[in-house]
């Protein structure tokens, strides 16, 4: 009896005692990275329409802190500026993953914050630039529980090897080899792995060039052109940057090519497209579909025909570094949006507060679950610091004209210093489409405070960065 008695207590001890780490009752996380997609497409995208954004939250002005594969990942990965991570560009020695592994930067990243926080956690599609560079392929970054990143052959989507947790596997040039669809069956696996909350970070290819799609989108979108917004083939350059001002006109066949390229970074998006069709199912039929966050995004927008770039990315228009995201989760009202400026150095605090993961102090983004629960707290975000360094790579730099620059993106207007000394300032409510010059004629005391508040932001660290990005008029 006393035996009886003693086990009563001990279970009910169990029951009652306080969990450590993440909790049955954690939020699961999934966050869908794409590659170099552009805002103001998803509606071309059903899945990720039905899933998302009808049953999500969209952020309207959501932007990047650099709009280049590999310094904006670093600030995804970090929450933290350009200039804070010192990952610069795509390629050794001032970029690439060779400079974040070097640099010791993947010691501290959202993964090992939510493994910390007792999260399962996994990475799957592509992690930074060349990786895995220097290290071998079996190499596997702190953080992540599962691993499943291409090491050679990444951006054709078949043909590839995936280092699969720590394991090379080779991938052929059959359909069930599409990178997107290897994808979305290692997530549904890890999703139905075991019980525990999960973090699962997707980084899907499309649609980088070459955007090969799955081979059962490739007819699709077959009379789809560019959209022609008046930036396309920009009429007057002018009073633009050198940069810009050199570069003729768009020929007929670049015009062509530009629709090209569209209907085939579309055709290669519905192999994601799929991709968040598998995810929501897998977490419906294991019923953690009401317990998770999913979060859609992309790393940096995309020039098709907007200011005579045929195509590209690295500049400071909206085209480039104004991207997508919908986030869709417990409580959140479907089909809402919200119109406040936040940046993807906000994405990793905002995932830490959701799953109860300490957020280091060298963080310099906010968190945005205020946001998500409709409401807009005092002293939110009034600027977003956008930077870009010319590599001197010389393969790489014949990659952009652009030359290095600075942007500060504030609620109405658009102020870029590029390193030559040039300038631009765009009063993006009478100007949306960023035609129009202002910096040498604009009022002397706008442009004072747009230095200012760049100044502020270009030199922030840690927490005084969420007091630069305060910063008003006055």
């Amino acid at each position: 009896m006393l035996l009886r008695c003693l086990a009563c207590v001990l279970l009910l001890l169990s029951l009652t005692a306080e969990p450590t780490g993440a909790s049955r009752r954690s939020p699961n996380i999934v966050v869908i990275m794409a590659d170099d997609l552009e805002a103001g497409t998803l509606a071309h995208f059903p899945q990720i329409t039905r899933h998302l954004v009808q049953q999500g939250m969209s952020f309207d002005r959501f932007f990047t802190a650099d709009s280049w594969c590999c310094p904006s990942r670093s600030s995804i990965l970090r929450s933290q500026y350009v200039h804070s991570h010192g990952v610069w560009t795509n390629t050794a020695p001032e970029g690439g993953f060779e400079r974040f592994n070097g640099l010791g930067l993947e010691r501290s990243t959202i993964g090992t914050w939510m493994q910390d926080a007792g999260y399962r956690t996994a990475y799957m599609g592509k992690y930074l630039n060349h990786y895995p560079g220097p290290m071998p392929e079996t190499y596997v970054p702190p953080g992540w529980d599962t691993w499943h990143v291409p090491v050679r052959g990444l951006y054709n989507e078949y043909g590839y090897r995936l280092n699969s947790d720590g394991r090379p596997v080779e991938y052929g040039w059959g359909e069930h080899d599409h990178l997107a669809d290897v994808l979305a069956g290692k997530a549904s696996d890890f999703i139905a792995a075991d019980g525990r909350p999960f973090f699962l970070f997707l980084a899907p290819v499309a649609p980088h060039l070459p955007a090969n799609p799955p081979v059962r989108h490739a007819e699709a979108f077959t009379q789809a052109t560019a959209p022609r917004p008046p930036s396309f083939n920009q009429e007057d350059v002018s009073k633009e940057p050198a940069w810009l001002r050199d570069r003729p006109p768009l020929s007929q066949s670049e015009m062509d090519r530009a629709d090209q390229l569209y209907r085939t970074r579309l055709r290669a998006m519905l192999g994601v497209d799929d991709l968040v069709g598998s995810v929501m199912d897998a977490l419906a039929k294991t019923g953690r579909l009401r317990d998770t966050y999913v979060f859609f995004t992309s790393d940096n927008g995309f020039h098709l025909g907007t200011h005579r770039l045929a195509q590209g990315k690295t500049t400071p228009f909206e085209e480039a570094i104004r991207v997508p995201l919908v986030v869709r989760g417990p409580g959140l009202p479907a089909g809402a949006s919200a119109g406040e400026l936040s940046a993807t150095v906000d994405l990793a605090p905002t995932i830490a507060e959701l799953g109860g993961a300490r957020v280091p102090p060298f963080a310099e983004g906010r968190s945005m679950t205020p946001l998500l629960r409709g409401g807009r707290p005092a002293g939110w975000r009034e600027n977003v610091l956008v930077e870009f360094a010319r590599p001197a790579n010389r393969r790489s730099a014949a990659q952009t004209p652009v030359p290095g620059y600075r942007a500060v993106r504030t609620r109405r207007h658009l102020y870029v210093a590029y390193e030559t000394g040039e300038e631009q300032l765009y009063d993006l409510r009478k100007d949306p489409y960023q035609l129009h010059n202002l910096a040498a004629c604009a009022n002397p005391g706008l442009l004072k405070d747009l230095r200012a508040r760049l100044d502020a932001m270009r030199s922030c660290s840690g927490a005084a960065c969420r007091v630069a990005d305060t910063l008003t008029p006055g």
